[in-house]
């Protein structure tokens, strides 16, 4: 019997083994900050409700992501990547800016309206309120950046003649740039994709003509 009470003994007195951190899987973690972050833009989504979606404590999230800023900006290339990158390939494949910007378009009404997940584009509703300087130029960037790479395709199809010679490409870029974002809002306000469908039809009739 003195064996069962040392065993009993040691037993009570083993310390317990320490606790694992909280193991979760990034990616998907990732994935709802994106939609956070869509939904309910830069200023308004605090990191408590980040690790409440995210369902990570404060400790995981600033371990594996950084800072609050450092996650926003993986959520962007992540979201541009994933969700925005229709125009860049619209622009890469088609054979002529009109076909590109017609193709956008079209897509923008599908992708902004698609159901399961926040309408609209998060590059451009994110920074909505937002009082970090350095979030609202990131933005703004990618934005602007955008509307040179319409542009650049603009000129080199007025170069080709495709476009009329007096064609102002810088225009012409901004007007797109203009009907994109102003779909967004759109989206966000409830229209649906065969309304957007429409709005852009109206937009490619003015689209200049050799």
């Amino acid at each position: 019997m003195v064996g069962s009470e040392d065993t009993k003994t040691n037993a009570q007195a083993a310390p317990k083994p320490r606790g694992r951190p909280r193991s979760f899987d990034r990616e998907t973690a990732l994935e709802k900050a994106v939609m956070a972050f869509w939904e309910h833009g830069y200023e308004a989504t605090s990191v408590s409700d980040l690790t409440r979606v995210m369902g990570i404590g404060a400790p995981s999230l600033y371990a594996a992501f950084g800072d609050k800023r450092a996650l926003f900006d993986e959520v962007v290339t992540v979201y541009g990547a994933r969700y925005g990158s229709f125009a860049d390939r619209a622009l890469a494949e088609e054979p002529t800016a009109r076909a590109a910007v017609e193709r956008m378009l079209r897509e923008a009404a599908a992708e902004y309206t698609a159901p399961g997940r926040p309408h609209g584009c998060l590059v451009i509703h994110a920074a909505t309120n937002c009082t970090s300087p350095e979030v609202e130029a990131s933005l703004r960037e990618r934005r602007n950046a955008n509307i040179a790479a319409f542009e650049s395709r603009m000129k080199a199809d007025i170069a080709s003649g495709e476009l009329p010679p007096g064609t102002d490409a810088a225009a012409l870029a901004r007007h797109t740039g203009a009907i994109i974002q102003g779909m967004s809002q759109q989206a966000r306000d409830g229209a649906s994709r065969e309304e957007l469908e429409a709005l852009a039809e109206i937009a490619m009739s003015i689209w200049p003509r050799t």
